[in-house]
């Protein structure tokens, strides 16, 4: 069976159609691939797991939701979205809820299915039900673990707003995961949403949904994240992220339970418990004026952490284990032994991009080193950045830290000696630094960095 990670399934019985839908994709660099009905569709997505599948509701064989039922079964992270010319708001969240990563309605300009498919090969839309091991499962016996979890579990039970401040990468949207279910929403949807990575312009439509004709180019109604999530939960991830003009309106639907789609009058009632989360003091930015503080009050009535990897070091081993255990069945690869010195050294390692850097470590020595046993050696070359900077010559390059050092000078010499190691890369240097790309964008404007150097 093969896998292409730029390739698309169009599954529509309209030749037209599909003619149309796989030009504009090709242009876009995709390989395409179609299905004149839910059958073939079926057939096809067994011989080849597209990473996305774009398919229309109504066929003469069956609907769009067997296609994307079928797909969720076989591959849970496809991303499905779904097309009609006959639909509904009310029948499209039932679509989203049943695993469709978004919809739209025909007929639409390319550029919304652009905008679509976009956001759901982003992550945006990560809503379809996944195994429980990948995505509700905390590792560890650590203590500083298992006292978050006990009062992740408390919190469950009840209906309680959340809020969740941890480092990047520390696996917080896999809390909000457990606490879904583990409560008595387990059965509803749970939504997520990264404030960080859609667009200003778009986030309260995202959020709220909209009329048709609400603006130029909505030619027909949608439903938002709070609709979409139902009785569910709705994860907002990256709160700090939302724009200080939006935070007044988040704030009304939490205190009031209900809200306005963008160009409707007709209230509706917020029926979701909703978990936000951070990767930086919330706290802080309300004093630096930059979030709100009755927000920020709001949210925090039930404020949970998660402990950093370097705080849980005795979970290193059992992590490093699981992660092995499970890339060698994904690839059919017999499991490599962890050595003792692997591991130990693993256990030094400072972890800046916690238990996510652990990941793509254990994967990329796995993929480099096809070997029975994989040894310390192995970690020369992985452990090489972080041995630099700890070294004299990389010390000299950073400002001296001396009292009365001005902020700002320390700041932007960091931002800019992470963006020359990442070559540029914004999403690689968000993630070194444990900050969001929407801030290392504002940061590049903020200090005059050239911003085609670091695109």
């Amino acid at each position: 069976m093969t896998m292409h990670s730029q390739a698309v399934l169009v599954v529509d019985d309209e030749p037209g159609m599909r003619a149309a839908l796989a030009a504009n994709l090709r242009r876009d660099g995709w390989r395409v691939d179609s299905a004149a009905g839910v059958s073939e569709a079926v057939r096809k997505f067994g011989e080849c797991r597209y990473p996305l599948v774009v398919s229309d509701v109504r066929m003469p064989d069956g609907d769009g939701l067997q296609v994307m039922r079928s797909v969720r079964q076989a591959a849970p992270t496809t991303a499905v979205i779904l097309l009609t010319a006959f639909g509904s708001v009310p029948e499209a969240v039932v679509a989203m809820q049943d695993g469709a990563s978004d919809y739209l309605i025909k007929p639409f300009p390319y550029e919304h299915l652009r905008a679509a498919i976009q956001r759901v090969m982003a992550g945006q839309s990560r809503h379809a039900a996944p195994p429980a091991e990948s995505r509700c499962r905390l590792i560890g016996e650590s203590l500083a673990l298992r006292k978050t979890l006990e009062r992740a579990t408390a919190a469950a039970q009840t209906d309680a707003d959340i809020l969740i401040e941890a480092e990047s990468g520390t696996g917080k949207e896999l809390l909000a995961r457990f606490i879904h279910e583990h409560s008595r929403r387990r059965e509803k949807p749970f939504i997520a949403m990264n404030c960080a990575a859609v667009p200003e312009t778009l986030l309260e439509t995202e959020l709220f949904g909209h009329a048709r004709g609400a603006f130029t180019g909505a030619v027909a109604a949608k439903a938002g994240k709070f609709e979409l999530a139902s009785s569910g939960t709705l994860l907002l991830d990256e709160v700090g992220e939302m724009p200080l003009a939006l935070q007044p309106k988040l704030l009304r639907v939490l205190q009031e339970r209900e809200f306005e789609r963008v160009g409707e009058t007709r209230t509706v009632s917020l029926q979701a418990r909703v978990i936000a989360t951070t990767n930086v003091c919330l706290r802080a930015m309300v004093e630096a004026g930059h979030f709100r503080s009755d927000l920020y009050y709001r949210l925090n009535v039930i404020p949970l952490t998660l402990p950093p990897l370097r705080e849980r070091r005795e979970d290193i081993a059992v992590l490093a284990e699981h992660f092995a255990r499970q890339f060698a069945a994904q690839s059919g690869r017999p499991l490599p032994r962890l050595s003792p010195a692997f591991l130990a050294r693993l256990q030094e390692h400072a972890w800046p991009g916690n238990v996510r850097e652990l990941v793509n470590l254990v994967r990329r020595v796995l993929a480099l080193h096809p070997q029975p046993e994989i040894g310390v050696e192995c970690l020369e070359e992985e452990f090489s950045f972080a041995l630099e900077l700890s070294s004299p010559a990389a010390s000299e390059s950073l400002p001296r830290l001396v009292p009365g050092t001005p902020i700002r000078s320390v700041e932007r010499q960091l931002l800019e000696t992470t963006l020359r190691e990442t070559q540029g890369n914004r999403t690689r240097a968000a993630e070194m630094l444990g900050i969001s790309v929407r801030t290392i964008r504002n940061k590049i404007r903020e200090y005059g960095l050239p911003p085609r150097r670091y695109a």
